[in-house]
């Protein structure tokens, strides 16, 4: 679904994170895609790299710029005419360390994004949010949930047409920055241990691929203030994530696999042992469309009750199963491309 890009101008922020440049990468490659894509970080190194990389083609362009300075957001989004917005602090124990810094980003910034792109008269905006957002435990997930809650709110103040705001939700991006892939992979780099915080901790998990091409859907499908959840996303053991790897990558390093043992050190502060992809309540006023499951506004009177009847269940927490097996865990690594056969 890319018709609602065609000669658009299209803002990324976070475009240095992994969905960020994932977005940034599926829009130049579009066929009668977007008139210009326009990326926008805080990392300048990153930024720089950026531009060298993708800055080859004449429709991007990148700028420095804060999503907590909302001036600098009305300067950047002058003519902008779509928003997909994937600045965020995501790491749990960093968020619970300094909460404020994570207020600052996942809930000042997105209102700056919102206040930036209503004043600049844009189209549309996509923010993206996570399952930590369902019944949160941690400043992270609340964050989230409060961002959420923001595109919904703004998106019911519209009168008479304006911008439309709606948000997706994604499951743990596989092999994205600081992921337990990318801690796994240097354990086993090493020669182990490979440490797991529960060995029945479970997840549900997506490629960057999926959850950018999640984002450009909603792009397309969004009436306004609904979350949008990728219903297909597999449901592993991190167990069995980690056992995958030992197996498959230890012979790359030059390691025996069985020689790679497991610690188990306990969950981190704010981390959950299964996530869930919608709340009950939630679920009262979701309904399938397609690939997604489409949470209406809380805002709506009209929401969808029983539309999810007659459709395969929805499994609405990460330890519902069935679950991938190791063989199938492997097999998705080397699809997604994080591993080769």
């Amino acid at each position: 679904m890319t018709a609602q890009f065609a000669t658009k101008r299209v803002l990324v922020t976070g475009s240095c994170g992994t969905i960020g440049r994932e977005l940034i990468r599926r829009l130049i490659a579009m066929e009668n895609g977007p008139a210009e894509v326009f990326g926008i970080d805080n990392n300048e190194s990153a930024l720089f790299m950026q531009g060298v990389d993708e800055g080859r083609d004449p429709r991007a362009r990148f700028r420095l710029c804060d999503v907590r300075d909302v001036h600098a957001l009305r300067g950047v989004m002058e003519g902008i005419d779509i928003v997909l917005h994937a600045a965020a602090l995501k790491h749990v124990v960093i968020c619970e360390e300094m909460p404020l810094q994570a207020f600052a980003t996942n809930v000042t910034g997105l209102q700056n994004v919102i206040d930036a792109a209503i004043d600049c008269k844009v189209e549309r905006v996509i923010a993206t949010s996570s399952d930590k957002a369902v019944h949160p435990n941690s400043v992270m997930g609340l964050t989230k949930l409060l961002g959420e809650r923001l595109i919904s709110a703004a998106n019911a103040g519209r009168r008479g047409g304006g911008t439309v705001l709606s948000s997706t939700r994604f499951g743990n991006v596989v092999g994205s920055s600081g992921s337990v892939f990318q801690i796994f992979q240097n354990q086993i780099r090493q020669g182990g241990a490979i440490t797991l915080t529960s060995p029945s901790m479970t997840r549900f998990v997506m490629s960057a691929d999926e959850a950018a091409g999640l984002v450009l859907d909603a792009a397309g499908l969004a009436q306004g203030g609904e979350v949008f959840v990728f219903r297909t996303m597999p449901m592993i053991r991190i167990a069995d994530l980690a056992e995958a790897m030992r197996r498959e990558l230890a012979p790359h390093y030059g390691h025996d696999p069985e020689q790679i043992t497991f610690t188990v050190i306990g969950a981190k502060t704010g981390e959950k042992n299964h996530e869930q992809l919608m709340s009950e309540e939630e679920s009262s006023r979701a309904h399938v469309s397609g690939a997604f499951c489409v949470i209406a506004p809380p805002f709506l009177k009209t929401g969808a009750q029983g539309t999810l009847s007659g459709e395969k269940p929805l499994a609405l927490r990460s330890d519902a199963g069935p679950f991938l097996s190791v063989d199938e865990i492997a097999a998705k690594l080397v699809q997604w491309g994080l591993i080769k056969e």
